[in-house]
C-alpha cells in the first residue's frame, strides 16, 4: 500500500470559482514549500497549463472516458509518488458526467481515487439557503467523503456570520468577492498560462481567507492506495526522433501522450513552427492550439514549407485540430492565408462552435500507425470547419463525434494525417507511430 495525501476541489456548477480556488490552493501550498502534484478532471488543456506554471510540476488529466479507471489510477500514482500532496481540480459540477451520466464526472474520479472532496460554493445572493444546496450535494452520493466547503464570493462580515450559523460541514474558507482579479478568456476558454500569470496571485487570497492546515489534514485522511505495476515501463531503445511542435500556436498536449511516445522509443525534439525550421527528425506531432492567432507568421515561416517537403518524402506527420488546420492548403479568417498544403482541404474559421464533446472511433488502415480497428478515444472542440476534396481519404471512422465530416476523421495524404480529435494515446499507437518514424529514418 502507498499513502498519497490527496484532495478533490469540486464545484456545484461551472462558474462557481472552482478553477480559481483550486489554483489558489495549489499556489498557497507551493509557497509553503510543499511539493504539490496538480491534476485536472476531464480533457481540458488550459487549466493544466496554469497548474503546471504554479506548481512547477506537470499537471495531468484524469479522464475515465478517455483513460479508463485503471488508466486514471496509474497516471495518478505515477505522477504523485514523490509529491507531498495531490490537488485535483474537478470539471463542471461535481456530478456532471458524459451525456447526463456519472461517467467521467468529478465524483467518478473522486471515487476511483478514494479522495476526499472539498465543495466550492458560490455564496453570492444566499445565506441560510446555501446549506440546503450543500446538503443535497453531500447526500446525493453516500460513497463520497466530503471533508468541507469553501464559500466563494461572500460579501460583508454579516453575510459570513449568517452562513456560519447553520454550518453542517466544516468551512475551510470564506473568500470575499474580488472583481479585480480575473483571468482573460478567449473562445476555447481561459488564456494559456504562458500568456498570464494571474492564477498564481490567488494563492495570497487563499492563504488569507482559508484554513490551509485543515485542508492539508483532510488530504492526509485519504486511504492508502494499492501499489500497481505500471504498464509499458520497459522503455524501448531510442530508434527515432519525433519532432513536437510547441509554441504559442501549438500548445495543446496531454503529457501522458508525450510520455508514451518516449516509452515507445522516440526521442522527443521540441521546436517552434513559428520561429524555427523543421529540425532533423523522423516524424512530427503537431498538437492543437491557436494557429488562427498567428496566421501571417505561419504563412511566412520556413517551417511551413519544410513540412510540405517532408510530407512529400513520406515522413509520418500526425496533427490534431490546430495542427490539422495548419496542414491544409488555405485557412480563411477574414482573409486567406496559405498554410502547409499537405492535406487536400481548405479551412475556414467560424464564429460559432462546430463540435464539442468526446469521440470514439477505430482506424481504417489508411496509414500504418493507425491500423484497422485500432481503438481511438479523445475529445473535439473547435471553431473551424474543413472543405475537403471529394476524393479525400480518412484514417479514422467515428462511432461517436463529428470529426471532419459525417463521422470521418483523420484526413490523409502520403504518410501525413490530420484530425479534429484530440486523442488520448494508447501504447499501440505510440509504438506504431515510433516504428513508422524509424522506417522513414532508414529510407
Amino acid at each position: 500500500m502507498i499513502s498519497i495525501p490527496r484532495i478533490v476541489i469540486a464545484g456545484t456548477h461551472s462558474g462557481c470559482g472552482k478553477t480559481t480556488v483550486a489554483s489558489g490552493i495549489m499556489a498557497a501550498l507551493t509557497a509553503r514549500g510543499l511539493k504539490v502534484q496538480p491534476f485536472k478532471v476531464g480533457p481540458d488543456f488550459i487549466d493544466p497549463s496554469h497548474h503546471t506554471k504554479i506548481c512547477g510540476r506537470i499537471s495531468r488529466n484524469l479522464d475515465p472516458f478517455m483513460m479508463g479507471e485503471d488508466g486514471c489510477i496509474e497516471t495518478f500514482i505515477r505522477a504523485s509518488i514523490d509529491a507531498d500532496i495531490a490537488v485535483i481540480e474537478g470539471v463542471m459540477g461535481l456530478y456532471d458526467g458524459v451525456d447526463g451520466t456519472d461517467l467521467a464526472s468529478t465524483a467518478h474520479v473522486a471515487r476511483i481515487l478514494q479522495a476526499p472532496v472539498v465543495l466550492v460554493v458560490d455564496a453570492k445572493g444566499m445565506s441560510r439557503s446555501v446549506h440546503a444546496l450543500i446538503d443535497g450535494y453531500s447526500r446525493y452520493d453516500p460513497t463520497l467523503v466530503f471533508s468541507g466547503v469553501i464559500f466563494n464570493r461572500t460579501g460583508s462580515p454579516r453575510h459570513r456570520s449568517m452562513i456560519e450559523r447553520s454550518l453542517a460541514l466544516s468551512a475551510f474558507g470564506f473568500i470575499p468577492r474580488k472583481e479585480d482579479l480575473t483571468v482573460e478568456s478567449r473562445h476555447l476558454g481561459l488564456v494559456m498560462a504562458h500568456e498570464s500569470g494571474s492564477m498564481g496571485e490567488f494563492g495570497k487570497i487563499i492563504e488569507e481567507t482559508c484554513n490551509l492546515d485543515a485542508l492539508v489534514e483532510a488530504a492526509h485522511q485519504a486511504l492508502p492506495m494499492k501499489k500497481i505495476i505500471f504498464s509499458g515501463d520497459d522503455n524501448h531503445p531510442s530508434a527515432s526522433r519525433v519532432g513536437i511542435a510547441l509554441d504559442d500556436a501549438f500548445c495543446f498536449y496531454y503529457q501522458d501522450n508525450l510520455d508514451l511516445l518516449s516509452r515507445a522509443g522516440a526521442k522527443l525534439v521540441f521546436f517552434s513552427p513559428l520561429h524555427e525550421r523543421l529540425p532533423d527528425v523522423d516524424a512530427v506531432y503537431i498538437g492543437g492550439g491557436y494557429p488562427e492567432l498567428h496566421l501571417a507568421e505561419l504563412e511566412s515561416s520556413p517551417c511551413t514549407r519544410d513540412l510540405y517537403r517532408a510530407a512529400e518524402q513520406g515522413m509520418p506527420i500526425y496533427a490534431e485540430c490546430g495542427g490539422l488546420m495548419y496542414l491544409t492548403r488555405d485557412l480563411h479568417a477574414g482573409k486567406t492565408y496559405r498554410m502547409c498544403g499537405v492535406l487536400p482541404s481548405d479551412t475556414e474559421m467560424t464564429s460559432r462552435i462546430q463540435a464539442l464533446g468526446y469521440i470514439q472511433g477505430t482506424g481504417t488502415g489508411k496509414v500504418s500507425y493507425i491500423p484497422s480497428l485500432l481503438g481511438i478515444s479523445g475529445h473535439e472542440f473547435h471553431y473551424s470547419r474543413l472543405d475537403p476534396d471529394t476524393d479525400a481519404q480518412y484514417a479514422i471512422s467515428l462511432s461517436r463525434g463529428k470529426g471532419i465530416i459525417a463521422g470521418k476523421d483523420g484526413l490523409v495524404s502520403h504518410n501525413a494525417l490530420g484530425c479534429y480529435t484530440h486523442a488520448y494515446f494508447n501504447l499501440t499507437f505510440a509504438e506504431k507511430f515510433t516504428e513508422a518514424a524509424a522506417r522513414f529514418s532508414k529510407n
